[in-house]
């Protein structure tokens, strides 16, 4: 039987800001567990909470890169559940009026809707801790996290493969790290995606939908939706029917398990939260946010395409976080060789990030002393080959290619009277190479090159070495 899927996705963002959503806790991530803490955050009587209204600016400056609809007004609201990292017993949230609504990202010029964009704060976390006393198994609890700026951002259900799920996180990924609302560290829980999935046949309304949780990475979204579709696809073609029900992914198993019944909205008793006032958003706050927004990933892709003729391959490379574009178009600003700059950057450069497990922003070379090294390599002071040994020195030391060069000595032999008396030495050592070019063996004509250079360590210029060399030897 062939069957529709049928995806939407909610995606939880903590929001980049140094205090929580309704409290003046901090936010830094790390700290001893339950010291960013106060009567606020873990609900004491008699306290009030503030809204943090640079959490509110960073929200709506999301919604507006994700094409939404930003509401004239909106309020916050309780969500009643009961859970050990939860103190209040309630997570203030949006429901029925949330920030945002209506928007789409675009996937390989496929647009997938965005449902809604809400604020919310977000709860603890539980430590387990492993085996307590006699072989008992307990956990503890750190409310650091508690209250920390939550955005959720939900899909329409129109995506329909993994893959598709696996491109539109990326995206929104990459939007999000643009904007600068949030750094997106999955490792440290900034940024958590949950997945409802179903299977309908083609013409039908929409299946019986699963949650999907407890994945770390959008690769692990990819392979449990895979996980996923293949079991619901056994049980319907079985004659069984899907449960809708909240399962978690087993990375080593490569499957997903049930957790709990999913639960409605009704379950968690939402009402209007009293303590907070509405928020207000007027035409000329939303216009000054408009102002601050950067440019877009997929605008600026297109744009290097255009501007600097970039393939469409290395311009998504070079775009694919704020900080590597503006550190290439800094490079062309000095060099303008645009094709010349992205290659070095794609190979050299992140290539020794990615051994570094470094990102950029913490690189040492700077723009100006890349585009030098490669002016350099241009006027034939130094060549390709040297301007690749120096570069991880470069990388590790912070130091200008024109420091290291005369340290070391590395300026290339451009004298021809030079060169040449190399050469003869070269072919007199070498007669029976000679006499092999000579019978019409030109590919030892690399060897002679090979050989000069080494004589030079590589100091020659090989464009000098070939033009010599082949005069020699006519």
């Amino acid at each position: 039987m062939d069957y529709e899927v049928v995806i939407g996705l909610e995606v939880h963002v903590h929001l980049k800001t140094d205090s929580k959503m309704f409290c003046s806790c901090s936010t830094e991530f790390g700290a001893e567990p339950n010291t960013h803490t106060c009567p606020v955050c873990l609900g004491m009587p008699g306290v009030l909470p503030v809204i943090n209204k640079k959490a509110v600016e960073l929200a709506i400056k999301t919604a507006l890169a994700l094409n939404c609809r930003i509401a004239p007004r909106c309020i916050f609201s309780r969500k009643n559940y009961f859970y050990p990292d939860l103190p209040k017993n309630y997570q203030i949230s949006q429901y029925d009026i949330p920030l945002a609504e209506h928007g789409f990202i675009e996937i390989r010029e496929r647009k997938i809707g965005i449902k809604r964009v809400h604020m919310e704060e977000d709860a603890g976390k539980l430590v387990h801790s492993g085996e307590g006393i006699e072989g008992s198994v307990y956990s503890l609890v750190d409310l650091n996290r508690t209250g920390i700026p939550l955005l959720e951002i939900v899909s329409e259900p129109d995506i329909n493969s993994p893959e598709e799920a696996y491109l539109y996180l990326n995206e929104l990924k990459q939007i999000l790290q643009y904007l600068d609302v949030s750094d997106c560290n999955m490792e440290e829980g900034k940024l958590r995606c949950d997945a409802n999935i179903s299977l309908r046949r083609k013409g039908e309304k929409m299946g019986v939908k699963t949650e999907l949780k407890n994945m770390n990475s959008f690769k692990a979204v990819q392979q449990a939706l895979e996980a996923e579709v293949k079991r619901q696809r056994q049980i319907l073609n079985d004659g069984g029917s899907i449960v809708q029900e909240t399962r978690l992914w087993d990375e080593k198993k490569n499957e997903t398990y049930s957790m709990r019944s999913k639960e409605e909205a009704h379950d968690y008793r939402y009402f209007p939260e009293p303590d907070l006032v509405p928020i207000e958003v007027s035409p000329e706050w939303i216009e000054e946010i408009k102002r601050e927004l950067s440019e877009m990933p997929s605008v600026r892709l297109k744009r290097f395409i255009s501007q600097y003729g970039l393939p469409e391959y290395d311009a998504g490379v070079l775009t694919s976080s704020r900080e590597l574009a503006d550190y290439f178009e800094k490079c062309v600003e000095v060099f303008p060789n645009p094709k010349a700059v992205g290659n070095w950057i794609m190979t050299e450069l992140m290539g020794q990030l990615n051994a570094k497990n470094i990102s950029i922003s913490d690189c040492r070379v700077t723009p100006e002393n890349l585009a030098e090294l490669l002016r350099l390599i241009g006027d034939g002071t130094i060549s390709g080959k040297i301007a690749k040994e120096i570069f991880p020195e470069m990388f590790e030391t912070g130091k200008s290619p024109e420091e290291i060069i005369t340290e070391k000595g590395l300026v290339q032999i451009t004298d021809e009277n030079e060169i040449a008396k190399v050469v003869d030495t070269v072919i007199a050592e070498n007669p029976e190479v000679v006499l092999n070019y000579k019978r019409g063996n030109e590919r030892v004509l690399t060897f002679l090159v090979g050989q000069v250079m080494k004589a030079t360590k590589g100091k020659a210029s090989p464009h000098l070495v070939n033009k010599i060399l082949y005069e020699k030897l006519k």
